[in-house]
């Protein structure tokens, strides 16, 4: 399931490419031809993401609702950019910029400019990171960039590829939806309520409230610490992969009820994600190491098993005490950490 740095990086990308703009939305499936019909010919005034869950506006009065879920995926294609000073819904913005440089640049640098300027200079091997195509893994589903290669479309729009249940189409940008979870028309007071019931999201709000709401729920929980990082009620846009490596992180076993967690240690959790999912949308990337040389900085940014402490690593020994990860299903999700090193 895309975690909350993919959404941010949806939202961005919408903002970059279709706010102020006309949107002929139509639903090639055939699932959204109401919905579809309430929102065709409308200009897009903002998109925003909270967690997990993306809200685009049209003429300021109504609101789609997408949420990807496990299945679901945005491709892109036409003239689509990305810009690193785009400020969305109290949203922060920045790509890290690698271009000719031999190390990673500051996480407080930013770059602006197309994709090709801002990406980094590394193309993962899993995909992670992409312009074209955001939401569930690759090859799980045909995407229009498998058709044509990136930027050599003979005709635009291209045709929808498989079932696209909503498609969001300029004179110059297309956006197909695939597979989500939730795909629904809202009116304002109504987008308020589904936002009401997450939990804080540091991209939107990192002040000192937003920490001692996140503290303050997860000390009087009896729910084990490992299930209340993914309840986003708790705290928005945490899934599987951040959850064990911020628990690594921690060095916090994932049963620790909520109330046994030390205040510092929950203070610590919420500060780490909001670092990590800043730097999860500026690299497009969900890197969770630190103080990597450059040439391991390189190698994490090229492959996903070279970026995490714990997750999908099961039987391989802990990076730093060798003892081997374990892999449990807790909460009907596989959950990776290290039996010494979280003990």
């Amino acid at each position: 399931m895309p975690e909350g740095h993919s959404v941010h990086r949806i939202a961005r990308q919408f903002a970059r490419n279709f706010v102020g703009r006309r949107i002929a939305v139509s639903s090639p499936q055939g699932r959204f031809v109401d919905g579809a019909a309430m929102l065709d010919r409308k200009t897009m005034t903002a998109s925003r993401a909270v967690g997990k869950q993306m809200f685009l506006e049209f003429d300021g009065v109504l609101w789609l609702r997408v949420h990807l879920g496990i299945y679901g995926a945005w491709d892109f294609a036409g003239e689509i950019t990305t810009d690193a000073t785009i400020r969305s819904a109290g949203g922060r913005m920045g790509q890290t910029s690698q271009r000719g440089t031999d190390e990673p640049a500051g996480l407080g640098e930013q770059a602006e400019g197309s994709l090709a300027d801002i990406a980094p200079a590394v193309d993962d091997a899993d995909g992670e990171d992409s312009v074209r195509s955001i939401g569930a893994p690759r090859l799980a589903r045909v995407r229009m960039a498998e058709q044509e290669k990136e930027g050599e479309l003979e005709t635009f729009p291209p045709e929808p590829v498989g079932a696209v249940r909503v498609r969001l189409l300029t004179d110059s940008a297309v956006a197909d939806l695939r597979g989500p979870t939730a795909c629904q028309v809202l009116e304002p007071a109504e987008v308020d309520a589904v936002i009401a019931k997450l939990g804080p999201d540091p991209l939107l709000d990192d002040s000192a409230e937003a920490e001692q709401r996140f503290v303050d729920v997860v000390r009087r929980k009896p729910t084990p610490i490992g299930l209340l990082l993914m309840d986003q009620s708790v705290v928005s846009g945490i899934g599987n992969v951040y959850r064990a490596e911020m628990l690594f992180r921690a060095r916090l076993n994932p049963h620790t009820p909520g109330r046994l967690v030390p205040e510092e240690t929950a203070r610590a959790l919420w500060r780490d994600w909001a670092y990590l999912l800043d730097l999860g949308v500026r690299t497009g990337q969900m890197m969770t190491m630190d103080d990597l040389d450059p040439q391991r900085y390189a190698k994490a940014m090229a492959k996903r098993e070279d970026r995490h402490w714990v997750y999908k690593r099961e039987g391989l020994p802990c990076r730093l005490c060798g003892t081997h990860i374990v892999l449990e299903e807790f909460g009907a999700r596989k959950l990776y950490w290290c039996p010494k090193d979280q003990a």
